[in-house]
């Protein structure tokens, strides 16, 4: 278990120097943010297009930007360094929530999100969508057909000299959301677990678990559920995103943490040097929203409607997880700072990985890379409502 005179020392410190109103006020500042980001992009294009080229590549698609890595470091630092490490052995040790996790991560969340998906995109909002509406996207890796032959529900046709399948629209909306939901959230779940007081170290020990489980279930599901023959498991992307937004946190804050302890005794490094780190998870969150949608502001508001079409089924998705987690967590009798994290890590995504698998399998302008964009769109207000629904239920665990 994590030592709980960290996590209320740093509270009490918080609400001493007002810094509570940045959680208290978050959904607002979110919003405030991603209106910023959105005038940022229209005012300075050029700007947000350097940023967003500021990325390591991969196959010709852009896995992780440089300026969001050094935003979610700064965000995930503060958070790493608080744990004490050797509770992480312990708290790894309790096995309900993290089969709970395993459960609703792998079992449920992939065939909920699909069944959602094709109910509202493919159904209710079909006519809404454009019956008739096609899209462009990437041949399948490996695949070489005619123009004009059929593949799954695709025609291969020529566009500007490269051969595409075209789709129907609310197909490749549905591929996004696919995307979204066999990747479960990893580094950014530690922000809201941090937020709703869990258990900072079950919630590190079940990050860990879920990385490893994505790089062996990630293409299987991705291939199952898309249909296609093979989806190729985009190792690259995935290992270096954990790399990048759980690794290197991690470790600095394991070594920091330790160095600044036997340096300057453990006294000083909870009330000086955690109450400096205070604020800094938040800022630089956002910070990181402000960046996001700089570089995809344009893409939203060139298609509003369209926005809202996808939102709903993936909003219903991240609700429905989180309800199902929790109310399991109750039943199997774990304490709030088991459950917290154990409901989130599910209801979230680790957008990063989909948007890059997205852009890698059906490329930069299909509406598969537009639905990923609209699961960051509505993943921060939507967990930070989530947050605040776990501190007012704390009573009850």
């Amino acid at each position: 278990m994590m030592n709980p005179p960290i996590t209320d020392h740093c509270i009490e410190q918080t609400n001493k120097k007002g810094l509570s109103i940045f959680e208290r006020y978050l959904t607002v500042w979110v919003g405030l943010c991603i209106i910023g980001g959105i005038v940022l992009g229209k005012l300075a294009p050029g700007l947000a297009q350097t940023l967003d080229g500021l990325a390591i590549f991969v196959n010709g698609a852009p896995v992780v930007s440089i300026p969001i890595a050094i935003c979610l470091f700064c965000m995930m630092y503060p958070i790493m360094v608080k744990i004490d490490f050797a509770s992480v052995i312990k708290a790894g040790k309790s096995g309900k929530p993290v089969l709970l996790t395993l459960f609703i991560n792998w079992c449920v969340k992939p065939f909920t999100m699909y069944a959602l998906a094709v109910l509202f995109l493919g159904f209710l909002f079909k006519g809404l969508i454009g019956d008739e509406a096609t899209d462009l996207v990437k041949m399948p890796f490996g695949l070489d057909l005619a123009v004009g032959a059929t593949h799954g529900a695709g025609t291969v046709v020529l566009h500007e000299g490269t051969k595409l399948l075209e789709i129907p629209l609310w197909r490749s909306f549905l591929a996004g959301c696919i995307l979204l939901g066999i990747a479960p959230c990893t580094a950014m779940v530690l922000v809201w677990g941090y937020l709703a007081r869990g258990n900072d170290g079950l919630t590190l020990v079940m990050v860990a678990i879920n990385s490893l489980t994505m790089l062996v279930l990630y293409g299987v599901l991705g291939g199952f559920l898309l249909g296609v023959g093979r989806l190729p498991v985009p190792w690259q992307a995935l290992l270096l995103s954990i790399v990048i937004y759980v690794a290197l946190p991690l470790v600095a804050g394991y070594l920091s943490r330790k160095w600044i302890i036997a340096a300057k005794g453990e006294t000083w490094f909870k009330e000086k040097f955690l109450h400096v780190l205070t604020p800094i998870t938040i800022i630089a969150l956002l910070t990181t929203l402000v960046l996001l949608f700089s570089f995809k502001g344009e893409m939203i508001l060139s298609k509003p409607l369209t926005i809202v079409w996808i939102a709903i089924p993936l909003f219903l998705q991240t609700v429905f997880i989180f309800v199902l987690g929790y109310g399991l967590a109750k039943l199997f009798k774990l304490k709030y700072e088991d459950a917290a994290p154990a409901a989130m890590i599910g209801a979230s995504n680790h957008f990063e990985v989909a948007i890059a698998t997205a852009v890698m399998l059906f490329g930069l302008s299909s509406g598969a890379a537009l639905a990923t964009v609209v699961g960051v769109l509505i993943e921060v207000p939507v967990m930070l409502m989530l947050v605040r629904i776990c501190l007012n239920t704390k009573a009850y665990f």
